[in-house]
């Protein structure tokens, strides 16, 4: 992959988690979107259905499709927020924390088994370039026409 770009890398990789993550998730009638907001969604407390979007990197008409599948069918509820009463917090369910727990159980053995198959150091090389690309594209260091 030496030939390769940085960002053909980085797309290419993600779109294989991605896809590792939906085929997981077909198993249980779920999407990797589905799984990703049941981990966004406080246990106990419930989230505002604000905070999800930003928190998810999502856009807003993704996650309102997502989140009325996942009330549709009884992981989630939704409830007005008794601080604003215009906002709404979005609660698990029961049904709604157990799936919680096999995304959970999911993300970790992904996690342990990439975590197995490299050195601390190169796990290290790899979240230090993650973070200095992320930098760059926040601090608009890129694409800066100044």
């Amino acid at each position: 992959m030496q030939d390769k770009t940085i960002d053909y890398i980085l797309r290419y990789t993600w779109q294989a988690v991605a896809r590792m993550y939906n085929e997981e998730a077909t198993k249980y009638g779920a999407t990797m979107a589905t799984g990703f907001a049941l981990l966004s969604i406080d246990r106990e407390n419930g989230t505002p259905s604000t905070t999800l979007g930003p928190r998810m990197g999502m856009e807003a008409t993704s996650l309102t499709r997502t989140l009325k599948s996942m009330e549709e069918k009884g992981l989630i509820i939704r409830k007005k927020n008794p601080a604003d009463g215009r906002g709404v917090l979005i609660y698990l369910t029961e049904l709604g924390k157990e799936k919680r727990e096999l995304s959970k159980n999911t993300v970790l053995r992904f996690n342990d088994t990439v975590r197995a198959n490299l050195t601390e150091e190169k796990l290290q090389n790899f979240m230090e370039v993650a973070e200095i690309i992320n930098e760059l594209i926040t601090d608009k260091k890129i694409f800066n026409d100044k």
